[in-house]
């Protein structure tokens, strides 16, 4: 999965949500922020589909169980 299509599906839950979505630049990774859940995803072009599930169940307290299906 493309590292902006995983941003962009948790930016658009997140406002769907009504929820405060911020990214931060770090130094090698973008920091998310949804409502109170903070998470780092890292700068590269793909994420494994393995890996972007995980860093969206990060978000489930914040956006529900099994939003991103």
């Amino acid at each position: 999965m493309k590292r902006q299509a995983v941003l962009k599906r948790i930016k658009t839950a997140a406002r769907a949500a009504g929820l405060e979505y911020r990214e931060v630049e770090l130094t090698n990774h973008t920091g998310i922020i949804v409502g109170s859940t903070r998470s780092t995803v890292g700068r590269h072009s793909e994420i494994a589909d393995g890996t972007a599930r995980a860093f969206f169940k990060q978000f489930e307290q914040e956006l529900g169980k099994g939003w991103w299906r």
